[in-house]
């Protein structure tokens, strides 16, 4: 999941447009996107999200690259080219058993691996052992790799929020825009412009520098859906969806089916499997619908990439 806390500011000077009313829309409207993280990891979760997005409210989507089943998700994309899927730059491998290596030639990117030949388990392993050179090259890696697949991303955004933090945040800015594909970023509030100072990075500065540069910052993001049951954690989403606040507002959800694949890969098979069940369920389109909430994508945001705010 993504840990956004570092890519924030707040905006001043003159008054410029809102994010809804760049997008075309209303200053008062609520637009929300309901993002599925993972694609690619495997087939359960690749079927999981397709149906998400064929039947239910998952309105944008991102990839794994370096996954063994990035190639599905890819033939999908091939054959559904509306579809909108980004990438999920990948820099940390967390499951103990099923693990997956750079897709940057080894010899480039050593930083990266661990000592079994992996990517690294864990966020601060990779911080300690990466140089930005190296990150830059694989995630330019995966970009290139992605679109040789015939992925055509909507935007970029990072797993686990390896590139969310103070040391790779800029070269995930850097080469995003050399490769035309909008990252994904978050414009804070106040409370966690100060979360930031409190952890020596300057989130106002970040936005201040990337923002004329016409990079896109959401208003809201909900990375951690809460709550030990099914109906807990449906209880949870539909409480944010009915206290969505005026703007472009994401949702983070990670889906699965009820499967021994997906069993056999991670022990949070089953929230995962409750959350496809929320978001398939057209009470959730009927609660969105009755609130005049409207449902985008990342296709809309990538029209107003690295173009000034008018």
């Amino acid at each position: 999941m993504a840990c956004m806390a570092i890519i924030a500011g707040t905006g001043g000077g003159k008054a410029e447009k809102t994010l809804v009313e760049r997008l075309g829309y209303k200053p008062t409207d609520r637009l929300l996107i309901i993002h599925a993280d993972d694609v690619g990891m495997c087939h359960s979760v690749n079927m999981a999200t397709i149906q998400a997005m064929e039947k239910g409210v998952v309105s944008s989507a991102s990839i794994m690259v370096p996954c063994p089943w990035m190639p599905e998700i890819a033939e999908y994309c091939r054959k559904h080219p509306q579809a909108d899927f980004g990438l999920h730059l990948t820099l940390t491998a967390e499951w103990d058993l099923y693990r997956w290596r750079p897709v940057a030639s080894i010899s480039e990117v050593p930083g990266l691996l661990d000592k079994e030949g992996f990517i690294h388990s864990t966020v601060e392993e990779t911080l300690a052992h990466a140089s930005t050179k190296e990150v830059e090259t694989e995630i330019a890696a995966q970009i290139k790799r992605a679109r040789q697949f015939g992925i055509v991303p909507t935007h970029v955004d990072s797993h686990m929020g390896t590139l969310f933090t103070g040391k790779f945040i800029n070269s995930y800015a850097k080469v995003s825009k050399a490769h035309g594909v909008l990252p994904m970023m978050l414009d804070p509030n106040p409370d966690r412009a100060k979360m930031l100072k409190e952890i020596g990075i300057d989130g106002v500065k970040i936005k201040r520098d990337l923002a004329p540069q016409g990079y896109v910052f959401l208003d809201m993001l909900y990375e951690d859906v809460e709550g030990k049951t099914l109906e807990e954690r449906r209880e949870f989403i539909y409480n944010l969806i009915r206290n969505l606040k005026p703007g472009v507002s994401e949702i983070i959800v990670h889906l699965a089916l009820n499967d021994d694949e997906v069993q056999h890969i991670t022990h949070s098979w089953e929230r995962r499997y409750w959350e496809y069940q929320i978001v398939t369920d057209p009470k959730t389109r009927e609660l969105i619908d009755s609130l005049g909430v409207k449902l985008i994508g990342y296709r809309e945001l990538s029209k107003l990439a690295y173009k000034p705010n008018p």
